[in-house]
């Protein structure tokens, strides 16, 4: 969220610079965007032309937006429009008068500029620039310019570091008055792996903090809070958090709604059409938002395989040094659980399908997924152990009796009615198999390219849409058998997502019987 500067402006400037506010009711999603004719008086003066960054001023506060230039009839000449993202962030009025002037030269991107040809990045410098970005002066050119720069340049050990403190520091931060709060989190590439959900149940019950502060999708086609959405409600603000975590010992929310690492949640809303996620901004944006929610203890899963985020297990075991020496370097106890990438977890990819897979884990159902089941204990009952909360080798044990004796499932009940209700996740009114093209053993399943499946569906904007598995690596299957169903809220997203199908024939291998 970008965070707007209370610096009204004066009755005279106001009055020489000022134009009279439109709602005009465009989408730039987080973006602020203002809109004016080339021959407004203010333009002219100014020698604004589109794509410049404009400050714009009420009387309560004053935001940067990116300048978008209209040469129709849209906007009378002493008219500007704003986009909603805009309009939200000025809490601006119908008619009010605002005034539009140049903002103050942008220092911090000397520092991006550096980081683009290869130079690292100090700790002054890393801070000037996260400053910026959450002030909002940024622009998502900007944005995407620094993001780019360290993926192609990756941040060291030193830069990695120097961003988490930075985005921590920007951001509120609480506390829980409780010597061990733990957290978990899975840095991604998996489809249906949605252990989250079961993991808070099942700790919580056996009696440890789990404040879970989750995000949304980056590049997968459902995050946790996109899940846990289809249940129950995601976006409280800190206080009704700290009730739901007082009251039943957990939560899981959106950390996008909490202020927590706000420069994080700015920066995902451009890796996501870049679908970019670099290591060390992967780093600073986990571990920055665990310490901002509190945790002392976090257990961090990396899924390892070979269409999976992280392919190998030496880039794993090097993933795994620096998530753990970052988190030191900051204050926080981090254990790193490598684990099968090789093929989804569960059935469900996308929303819905994703929380229906829970609820049957949760309520004992005899189908539900035993993959997801056995990977949610296996977290479950490291994070048991590593807190020190039940002696070395009983974590399992501890998770299984909370699981299999229903106590899971009443916390999960407890933690959604406290968020504001528990929900039946919706389904799509489109489905359509693919079939097997021959009979034969499944030996291999892309993640990425069936992840894409699920997010040309529609998924997650369209939280019923994904892909519903019907087999697994080593099933053996045969000719026109389905090996998955494609799920969808419209005929024309169906249609697309079978297009692609049609172009990667091997999403899921399958090898022909001898």
């Amino acid at each position: 969220m970008t965070g707007p500067e209370s610096t009204p402006a004066t009755a005279r400037e106001v009055a020489t610079h000022s134009l009279r506010l439109r709602r005009i009711g465009i989408d730039t999603y987080q973006e602020p965007v203002i809109y004016m004719r080339s021959d407004c008086h203010v333009c002219r003066s100014e020698g604004f032309e589109a794509q410049a960054r404009v400050n714009v001023s009420n009387d309560k506060r004053t935001i940067t937006a990116t300048l978008n230039v209209i040469t129709g009839d849209l906007l009378a000449p002493n008219e500007a429009g704003l986009s909603e993202a805009a309009w939200r962030l000025l809490d601006a009025a119908p008619g009010e008068k605002v005034m539009v002037s140049h903002p103050a030269p942008l220092e911090s991107l000397g520092h991006v500029r550096a980081k683009v040809y290869g130079q690292r990045l100090e700790e002054a410098g890393m801070r000037a620039i996260v400053r910026d970005i959450v002030a909002g002066r940024y622009s998502d050119v900007h944005l995407a310019s620094f993001i780019t720069a360290c993926a192609t340049a990756p941040l060291n050990h030193r830069e990695t570091i120097a961003l988490t403190r930075a985005m921590i520091d920007v951001g509120d931060r609480l506390t829980w008055g409780k010597d061990v709060v733990v957290d978990k989190h899975c840095v991604g590439g998996l489809p249906g792996n949605r252990t989250t959900l079961l993991v808070v149940p099942i700790v919580a019950a056996c009696g440890l903090t789990i404040p879970k502060t989750s995000s949304r999708s980056i590049t997968s086609p459902a995050g946790t809070a996109d899940t846990m959405e289809t249940l129950a409600p995601v976006e409280l603000d800190l206080q009704a958090m700290r009730r739901v975590v007082e009251r039943e010992g957990g939560c899981i929310v959106w950390g996008g709604a909490l202020g927590l690492s706000p420069a994080d949640d700015i920066l995902i809303r451009v890796e996501r059409p870049l679908d970019i996620d670099s290591e060390g901004q992967l780093i600073a944006s986990v571990l920055s938002k665990k310490a901002a929610a509190g945790s002392t203890h976090v257990l961090i899963d990396v899924p390892v395989g070979p269409t999976a985020k992280v392919r190998s297990h030496e880039a794993a075991h090097a993933m795994s040094r620096n998530l753990t020496e970052v988190g030191r370097a900051i204050g926080l106890h981090v254990e790193v659980v490598l684990t099968d990438g090789s093929q989804p977890v569960g059935r469900g990819i996308g929303p819905a399908m994703e929380a229906r897979d829970v609820l049957a884990v949760l309520q004992g159902e005899p189908g539900a997924p035993l993959d997801l089941r056995e990977r949610a204990l296996l977290l479950a009952s490291r994070i048991l152990e590593f807190a020190g909360h039940v002696p070395a080798g009983q974590g399992h044990a501890w998770a299984q009796r909370a699981l299999d004796g229903g106590q899971a499932w009443d916390k999960f009940q407890a933690i959604a009615e406290g968020q504001g209700g528990l929900r039946e996740p919706t389904r799509a009114p489109h489905t359509h198999p693919v079939m097997a093209p021959r009979s034969g053993r499944i030996t291999g399943i892309d993640n990425r390219r069936l992840a894409r499946v699920a997010k040309f569906a529609g998924a997650p904007l369209d939280p019923a849409a994904g892909v519903e598995l019907r087999a697994a690596c080593g099933d053996d299957v045969d000719k026109d058998q389905p090996l998955f169903v494609i799920h969808a809220q419209s005929r024309g997203e169906l249609q697309y997502a079978l297009d692609y199908v049609r172009m990667q024939p091997d999403i899921l291998c399958v090898q022909a019987s001898p």
